[in-house]
């Protein structure tokens, strides 16, 4: 695999993003031009060429820009509402990894971190990266002791070019603006998608926090043995070094693929599903970057969690708001359900929570339908379609500061429970996740 160094230097890297802004908002420019004087079949057919092409375009560039704009065409990947599923096919490359930095360039950046070179820290140390992403690198190494960890490294001088992404990427996030309003007829906050971005990459740059989530998660799922995490190695950890244990395992990924067994994918759906919904109404603390890379089956099986770079914690009024949340929706209720938004802060004491009750009916079908639920009915894009349609009528776009976190992590479940593909109870299972809560 080609190994590349990171783009750097603010300049080249927004002339660059500029270049790619430009490239895409010219190519829609164009498919716009062209609309009136196509039939209705050519206009849909060009319209998905030219989400596809500029789609490979974006994924190009990810790979030699990594850092925030790598982390946001990861969250774009996820999004429906804004392209389709053929574009997202592509975007979905970005979260396989990116050709890893070299190992003299890693072995100097963990030098300076931990103050000695690999080879005098470990008992052996793999020169070639297992996995890279947009921030840092894996390497597989081994332990003075015997057991074997995986090292976390980041890029070096990759915090500098995050600083200066945030700024640069805006210029891009202006272009999926009127993609999606003037496209997509999709009403997309990219003010609130950029807060996002900005927090988790300030928080993801810390191993230490990093090291931190990964203790209370520990802690928090002790009792299930069928959740596995890692566990740090706090005297090799730094800022930008992260030593934990090594899992071994399938990536999720590979279990979304189709002609894995049905058993084990059923396995892995239900015990995902009831996962998210116990940080929610049991820990109010949240695993918010659910992309498949971040997980593992292992052979037992067991469900890994490979990565809490980004982890979010809510507050027991959160919690206790999105547990009356819950008993609303199974209940029906309309009025607890406005009650709950209210607390939760989507609504005001004095609006009227009808329309709000009904995009919440449209959203939670499968917790709202009795019986067995196939994911593959939930039709995405037509219900962002049918939401985005009622909260401009009613001018709903009140957004409480905990709920990009929470949508995140909820929108990134929904993706991975319809790629697994199993029909089930889902009504039924949460209704356990919710029950099962102390009082």
């Amino acid at each position: 695999m080609a190994r590349r160094e990171l783009t750097s230097g603010r300049a080249r890297r927004a002339i660059q993003m500029g270049e790619l802004a430009s490239q895409v908002g010219s190519s829609y420019l164009w498919t716009s031009i062209r609309r009136p004087f196509l039939s209705e079949p050519d206009r849909d057919r060009e319209l998905l060429d030219a989400h596809v092409k500029n789609a490979r375009r974006i994924v190009e560039s990810s790979t030699h820009l990594r850092g925030a704009f790598l982390k946001l065409i990861q969250m774009l990947s996820m999004r429906e509402d804004i392209l389709p599923t053929e574009a997202l096919v592509v975007l979905k490359a970005t979260r396989s990894g990116v050709p890893p930095m070299d190992y003299a360039t890693i072995a100097a950046q963990i030098r300076r971190e931990l103050g000695r070179r690999p080879e005098h820290l470990f008992a052996s140390f793999e020169p070639d990266a297992f996995a890279a992403a947009s921030l840092g690198q894996v390497h597989r190494a081994r332990l003075k002791s015997g057991e074997e960890v995986a090292v976390k490294v980041q890029y070096p001088g990759v915090d500098d070019t995050v600083e200066q992404d945030l700024k640069n990427v805006k210029l891009l996030l202006r272009t999926f603006q009127g993609i999606a309003r003037d496209l997509m007829r999709q009403k997309v906050d990219t003010r609130a998608l950029y807060s996002e971005l900005q927090e988790r990459l300030r928080e993801e740059l810390d191993y230490v926090n990093e090291a931190r989530n990964m203790t209370l998660f520990a802690r928090l799922l002790a009792d299930d043995d069928e959740i596995v995490i890692p566990r740090a190695y706090k005297e090799l950890c730094s800022r930008r070094v992260l030593t934990m244990t090594y899992l071994d395992g399938y990536d999720l990924g590979d279990v979304l693929s189709p002609g894995t067994d049905e058993e084990l994918r059923r396995w892995v759906a239900l015990k995902y599903y009831k996962l998210v919904w116990r940080q929610i109404f049991e820990f109010s603390v949240v695993h918010t970057d659910p992309h498949p890379g971040n997980y593992l089956v292992s052979y037992h099986p067991r469900l890994g969690i490979l990565d809490f770079g980004s982890v979010r914690r809510f507050g027991e009024p959160v919690r206790q708001a999105h547990l009356q949340f819950a008993h609303a929706l199974l209940d029906n209720d309309a009025r607890s359900i406005g009650g709950a938004l209210v607390r939760l802060g989507y609504l005001d004491r004095d609006d009227d929570p009808a329309p709000m009750v009904e995009i919440v009916r449209i959203l939670f079908e499968p917790v709202m339908v009795e019986g067995v639920f196939d994911p593959k009915d939930y039709d995405s894009v037509a219900k962002a379609t049918a939401v985005g349609e009622i909260a401009f009528r009613h001018k709903l776009y009140k957004s409480p500061s905990h709920s990009v976190f929470l949508l995140r992590a909820l929108i990134g479940m929904e993706g991975i429970i319809r790629g697994l593909g199993i029909a089930a109870d889902y009504r039924s299972i949460f209704r356990e996740c919710v029950e099962a809560v102390p009082a």
